[in-house]
C-alpha cells in the first residue's frame, strides 16, 4: 500500500560563489538535510554588464555563478525564500535568481522510499 505523498518544492538558487557557504548555514533550520551545489556560467538581462561598467555588454558575457538545489515541502517554501532572499540581498546587480518548481514525487533507489521520507536521513542498513 503506497502512502500519500507530502507535496514538495525544488528550490534553485543561483548566486555568486562567495554567498553560498554563509547561505548553506541557515538550512538545517528547515530540516534540509541534503542539497545539490554546483558551478554554471551565464548571465542575466544586463547580459553580464557589471554594475560599475558604464556601456550595456552588446554580447552576453558568461559570469561564473553556482546553482543551490534543494527540495522541501511545498508549506515550507514561502519562509525558506524569505531566509534565502535576506541572506543574498545586496541591492547590486548580481544578487541572483531563485526557481522553485513542483515535485511529483522523490525516490530513494535504495529502499525504495518516497516523498519526504526519500530525503531524510534513513536507515544505513
Amino acid at each position: 500500500m503506497k502512502v500519500a505523498i507530502e507535496e514538495l518544492s525544488k528550490v534553485e538558487i543561483i548566486t555568486k560563489e562567495a554567498k553560498v557557504a554563509e547561505l548553506v548555514k541557515g538550512f538545517g533550520k528547515f530540516g534540509i538535510t541534503g542539497m545539490t551545489i554546483y558551478s554554471a556560467k551565464g548571465c542575466g538581462v544586463q547580459m553580464g554588464t557589471r554594475e560599475y561598467e558604464v556601456e550595456k555588454n552588446e554580447e552576453p558575457l558568461l559570469l561564473s555563478k553556482q546553482v543551490v538545489m534543494v527540495v522541501l515541502p511545498t508549506a515550507e517554501v514561502d519562509s525558506f525564500l524569505e531566509y534565502v532572499e535576506k541572506e543574498l540581498y545586496t541591492g547590486h546587480i548580481g544578487d541572483g535568481k531563485i526557481f522553485v518548481t513542483p515535485v511529483t514525487n522523490a525516490i530513494r533507489v535504495r529502499t525504495g522510499e518516497e516523498g519526504m521520507e526519500a530525503l531524510k536521513e534513513g536507515a544505513l542498513d
